[in-house]
């Protein structure tokens, strides 16, 4: 549960569109899109490949909801007002002195170019701003990969510039834009 609700409604713009934190009966759908999604998905993110498995869906599900209850990272699943699951979206690496953390989001293929992960980036990012502490919600992006800068851009994030050989993908490295969300903090009083 997310703030005392099942879900949270991502934006108007999208409706029917919702985060909420994991649950065990989305390992299933998780893995189905994940599997209908690689050709699209793994070269950013090399965790998803043909041979993930149904064990691998279940592990990380399962992981996703401790540490969701430990407050160390705060993963949720992306689905439509009927249920259908349409990807993930997240904070993790939390860096919790300096109050920031990494915000990163995946949506299956047959749910591309719909809104669906600007929505969730922005519902992700509110949620964080109101009930995590979190101050700096960093997006950090392969620069060849145009959907998920187009999906940082649409929501609002900051473009801070090029972080040169940032990321480590299969094998080789790559520069990254680095994208942020920063929570206003009121001037402290006199």
């Amino acid at each position: 549960m997310v703030g005392g609700v099942q879900g949270v409604q991502a934006v108007p713009e999208v409706p029917g569109v919702w985060v909420r934190p994991w649950e065990l009966t989305d390992i299933d759908a998780a893995h189905a899109a994940a599997m209908e999604s690689v050709a699209e998905i793994q070269p950013w993110m090399p965790w998803c490949h043909p041979a993930y498995s149904i064990d691998d869906a279940r592990a990380w599900v399962t992981s996703q909801i401790a540490t969701f209850e430990q407050r160390t990272a705060f993963e949720f699943a992306i689905v439509s007002a009927d249920g259908v699951f349409l990807g993930g979206c997240g904070l993790n690496q939390i860096d919790a002195l300096n109050r920031r953390a990494n915000l990163g989001y995946w949506v299956r293929t047959s749910a591309s170019r719909r809104g669906v992960a600007t929505a969730a980036v922005r519902a992700v990012r509110d949620w964080a701003f109101v009930d995590s502490g979190l101050l700096r919600l960093e997006i950090v992006i392969a620069s060849g990969n145009v959907a998920s800068h187009r999906v940082a851009e649409k929501a609002g994030a900051y473009r801070e510039g090029v972080l040169k050989q940032r990321l480590l993908l299969h094998g080789a490295l790559h520069d990254a834009t680095m994208f942020s969300f920063t929570r206003p903090v009121a001037p402290p009083t006199i």
